[in-house]
């Protein structure tokens, strides 16, 4: 390229924009309060970003005519240490601001994306094709930052201390939180069922 930018350069800013989440999420743990959820749509943000740099290094390289095996093995790793971190700093930010069925839910998530794309490249180490099922890293990167930019933006318009409570429940049927944590929920149910499904679908493949 004519201004000297790479696509490994775009993939790791992209991995430096999750980094940057992070930072924003310990940051607001530390020093924020419990009811002001805006480091959280801070965070989706930058993690939203960083996603957009994901998706265009590839793109670089194949209109650069600069794809090689080293790209995408680079690629590859730092989308896994990029995840890593950021859920990360979602558990960081949910068990010291005292949310702690969120921080599960966000770990589950975290084994569940990893999983996800390490079934996938076992099977393809293996010559098996296991591309299959939902939440692949699209997918997982705007459910993760969409729902962190809502949950900032609908605390701020109803109130960070907006609570549904029902009786029997140990904790609020709805708040604020819930805008993030129940797509989480969902995200870290789907995700480690699809790497069920691959390694389901790579036995089938290996065994016939």
């Amino acid at each position: 390229m004519k201004l000297g930018i790479t696509p490994n350069m775009i993939t790791f800013l992209g991995f430096i924009f999750n980094v940057l989440s992070t930072i924003v999420l310990i940051y607001g743990a530390e020093y924020g309060a419990r009811d002001n959820h805006k480091y959280i749509a801070y965070a989706g943000i930058l993690i939203l970003v960083g996603g957009a740099m994901d998706m265009v290094d590839g793109r670089l390289a194949r209109l650069s005519n600069q794809q090689n095996n080293f790209g995408a093995l680079f690629d590859s790793v730092l989308d896994r240490y990029s995840e890593l971190i950021m859920f990360f700093g979602f558990c960081y930010y949910f068990v010291t601001q005292d949310y702690l069925l969120t921080s599960i839910f966000s770990f589950f998530a975290m084994i569940g994306s990893i999983m996800v794309s390490y079934t996938r490249a076992r099977a393809e180490g293996l010559g098996v094709n296991a591309s299959v099922g939902l939440m692949q890293r699209p997918e997982r990167i705007i459910i993760v930052s969409v729902s962190s930019i809502l949950c900032g933006l609908i605390s701020h318009l109803i109130g960070s201390t907006y609570e549904i409570n029902v009786d029997w429940l140990p904790q609020p049927l709805f708040e604020p939180v819930s805008i993030f944590a129940w797509p989480i929920f969902i995200l870290a149910i789907s995700a480690n069922i699809t790497a069920l499904r691959r390694l389901h679908f790579a036995k089938t493949k290996m065994t016939q």
